[in-house]
């Protein structure tokens, strides 16, 4: 796998604390537009015994498979939505259905924005013949198909065995709303995510004192020159729904993490050598453009590399 990886500067160390780190895979870093090397948006979560699974792209389950994460698959504590987009949302169905073919014996808890309760008890009623047919088999577990759904508002919405999971609105732009951002403290660790979103200062008060920020990006000069979306009018409604390199790295610069991260990039075929000179102008930190199964390790020190693929041999 090509490594799309730039590190600004040298992570500082922090004492130990003791304690298991914290784990982040972007599982895909695209978008709406097919790619074969970015996925649709999804990432993973292991902090501890608790795996949280934040959006659900096109692509997720096959990602999961790739790394051999099959106990995760049936085993995920929470996947939470960031907003309800088709592309942040069609791996779903796949993920949800597979992970009770591959053995998941317990209700799926799923979290989201007002309507993530309504698109779960649609997709139920949509797959009920599978459903039906499957558990005439006693290998899938009863258990194992129910999903227990739950709409929030901004607050703490998980807190278990060490793990905090908070919740904030972040601004989509066009009246998209709700858009949500989301936080994960760990112990001493911690990361916030911040779903799509225009430049927007809650993000800066909610990700204050994270060790990595994983933001989403849009450069404005290669949605115009190489994206899929044709027309003036339709290409700025796309570049009014998301933020550029420069407003990113302001953000990256007030939060300070120990690592800034790109992934949700658009369009897909930006490259680090589109985004990061735009980014230096505001932000001189530790840097990475996300790709496809990045690994980034939170502990004493903050390490991403490309996250080991088994053979499906």
């Amino acid at each position: 796998m090509k490594t799309l990886l730039t590190i600004g500067a040298l992570v500082l160390s922090l004492p130990a604390f003791g304690q298991d780190p914290l784990h982040i895979t972007l599982l895909g870093t695209g978008n709406p537009r097919p790619s074969m090397e970015r996925f649709g948006p999804s990432i993973l979560v292991e902090a501890g015994e608790t795996d949280i699974l934040i959006d659900v792209g096109r692509g997720a389950i096959q990602r999961l498979f790739q790394v051999g994460a099959a106990q995760q698959i049936r085993d995920i504590d929470l996947v939470v939505f960031t907003h309800l987009h088709s592309d942040h949302v069609v791996g779903f169905p796949d993920f949800w259905l597979s992970g009770w073919i591959f053995g998941r014996d317990r209700p799926l808890r799923i979290m989201g924005p007002p309507g993530t309760e309504s698109m779960c008890n649609h997709l139920d009623q949509a797959f009920a013949f599978d459903q039906k047919v499957r558990s005439l088999d006693d290998r899938f577990a009863a258990a194992g198909i129910e999903l227990e759904t739950k709409d929030v508002e901004p607050s703490v919405i998980y807190e278990q065995d060490g793990v905090k999971l908070t919740v904030f609105d972040v601004d989509h732009g066009n009246g998209i709303i709700p858009a949500y951002g989301y936080r994960v403290d760990y112990g001493p660790y911690s990361a916030a995510f911040s779903g799509d979103m225009k430049y927007d200062e809650r993000i800066i008060e909610n990700a204050k004192g994270v060790d990595v920020l994983v933001m989403e990006v849009i450069s404005a000069e290669v949605e115009m020159r190489r994206a899929a979306v044709r027309g003036q009018a339709a290409v700025e409604k796309v570049l009014m729904q998301h933020i550029g390199e420069e407003q990113a790295g302001s953000i990256f610069a007030r939060v300070k993490p120990r690592l800034a991260v790109y992934s949700h990039i658009v369009p897909s075929p930006a490259t680090p050598e589109d985004l990061i000179p735009p980014t230096r102008r505001t932000y001189d930190g530790p840097l990475a453009v996300g790709y496809d199964l990045m690994k980034i390790t939170i502990g004493e020190t903050v390490d991403a590399h490309p996250r080991r693929v088994l053979s499906d041999k």
